[in-house]
């Protein structure tokens, strides 16, 4: 099997790699290890920034996220039982985000490519990417449970933190920088409207807690927990009750309840390898970089990754140059590195750390009231929620 690009993985980069290659007429092959099912229906990330759901509309996947998305024009801070609004047009000139579900996402892309192509080859494990050096790489597969290879011009790695694609760059040229913070997310469904319009972070002296929303049906909550919690150790009861303490505010508002249907952990780091380009091996999204969910960037920042990448390999295609290409791993990196400073920066603002004193409980709050007093500060978290520029 043979084509130009060689995309290795089927979520949201390597689908949204698909389509934007398919609309530039550049052939390519999408491998998944996991069976469709299992891909339209993995819960992610639900926040789309301005120009992320500005490209899905470009690339023909917009009419389902313009009927169900929800935008959001700002998102209310909670601290010390106060509220504040952060006015995301008012301090960004006109941007916004839009609450659609990753699934969602994967299900308009993979409509689309089984409509349109190009051809998603579900229940593919690739074992290994090789020559990625050399100007032939190669990416070996099982399916059907034969080995098989796909011969390509360049490799695409979209196979997320654990895929093989990373592997693939030698540890002499790779760079890994990492933080493990002591704390994760236990998050849960529920179906219930939400309590909120619009999502709602709250710093707590018992720790985080977020709400948010799938649908106008169902509400998408989280909780600070400890590092290695595991969500059966929490009753729905426990939860509900601990997300009315951390929520509370000195108004009427209250906190809607109702039957829980999921339950997970998400564990937090933040990640990035450099570079994010070696040889004709292209990383993107979470392959290359991991992001702590209180900024809402990671699905973000991979479909930032992909438009670069299919900018260069268009612009290759067109003019023979490679110096897009070769750009790739820079040109990228910027904009990881402003994501993963928002990140840090809203998770250090909001979540209380083991064994943190009252002298940092102090600044966390002071760092708060100036976002809720001072527009450049309030502005400064508005523009990183909203997004930075695509390359």
């Amino acid at each position: 099997m043979r084509t130009t690009v060689g995309i290795v993985g089927a979520g949201p980069a390597g689908l949204m790699l698909a389509r934007l290659l398919r609309l530039a007429g550049i052939d390519c092959v999408v491998l998944e290890c996991r069976d469709r099912a299992y891909v339209e229906r993995r819960q992610r990330a639900g926040v789309l920034e301005q120009g992320t759901a500005d490209v899905l509309r470009a690339a023909g996947a917009g009419e389902r996220l313009d009927r169900e998305g929800l935008p959001h024009d700002g998102i209310e801070l909670r601290f010390a039982r106060r509220r504040h609004r952060i006015d995301f047009p008012d301090l960004t000139g006109g941007r916004r985000v839009t609450v659609y579900a990753q699934t969602e996402v994967c299900k308009d892309l993979i409509a689309l490519a089984e409509t349109d192509g190009p051809p998603v080859l579900f229940e593919s494990e690739v074992l290994a990417v090789e020559g990625v050096d050399t100007d032939a790489p190669r990416i070996r597969f099982r399916r059907g449970g034969r080995e098989e290879v796909l011969e390509c011009a360049y490799v695409a790695g979209c196979d997320g933190f654990h895929g093989v694609c990373r592997a693939a760059v030698p540890a002499a040229v790779s760079r890994v920088f990492e933080r493990v913070y002591p704390y994760a997310w236990l998050g849960v469904l529920a179906d219930v409207p939400p309590s909120h319009d619009e999502l709602v972070y709250a710093r707590h002296d018992r720790g985080f807690a977020l709400l948010s929303m799938r649908t106008p049906s169902v509400s998408r909550l989280y909780l600070q927990v400890p590092e290695g919690t595991e969500a059966e150790e929490w009753t729905d009861e426990e939860i509900w009750d601990e997300l009315a303490r951390r929520l509370e505010t000195a108004d009427s508002w209250t906190l809607e309840r109702g039957p829980v249907t999921q339950k997970s952990v998400t564990p937090m780091r933040s990640y990035v390898h450099e570079p994010m380009r070696y040889g004709r091996l292209f990383l993107a999204g979470d392959a290359a970089h991991i992001v702590p969910p209180a900024g809402a960037k990671g699905l973000n920042l991979a479909v930032g990754d992909v438009v670069v990448l299919a900018r260069a390999l268009e612009h290759e295609r067109r003019t023979g140059s490679a110096e897009l290409l070769d750009a790739y791993s820079e040109t990228c990196l910027r904009r990881v590195w402003q994501a993963e400073r928002f990140s840090h920066d809203m998770t250090a603002l909001l979540h209380r750390a083991p064994g943190a004193t009252a002298f940092e409980d102090r600044l966390q709050l002071a760092r708060l009231d100036r976002i809720a007093t001072t527009r450049s500060a309030a502005a400064d978290l508005a523009e990183g929620y909203t997004g930075f520029p695509f390359g």
